[in-house]
């Protein structure tokens, strides 16, 4: 079975390609402080009563460290 890491017939696309472009310009810094912005939103929310939307806020936590992680990858590594 081929490696399809080593398939140059594979490549991104380029709405990929510019998406990489426009996040490997935010700092890795901004993903990090709206995590924490996040959940101190979905702690005040919580803690006034707003148990649903404390819950909906709090959700967006881990998609955003995630992006993070991705953004640090992309800048590191690049893109083909």
């Amino acid at each position: 079975m081929e490696n399809p890491m080593n398939n140059p017939e594979l490549k991104e696309g380029e709405m990929t390609k510019k998406i990489e472009d426009m996040t490997a310009q935010l700092p890795s810094k901004f993903f990090l402080c709206t995590a924490v912005g996040l959940m101190a939103g979905s702690a005040i929310l919580k803690c006034t009563g707003h148990k649903h939307w404390a819950l909906f806020v709090g959700q967006w936590v881990s998609p955003i460290l995630l992006m993070g992680i991705y953004n640090k990858i992309v800048k590191t590594s690049g893109h083909d």
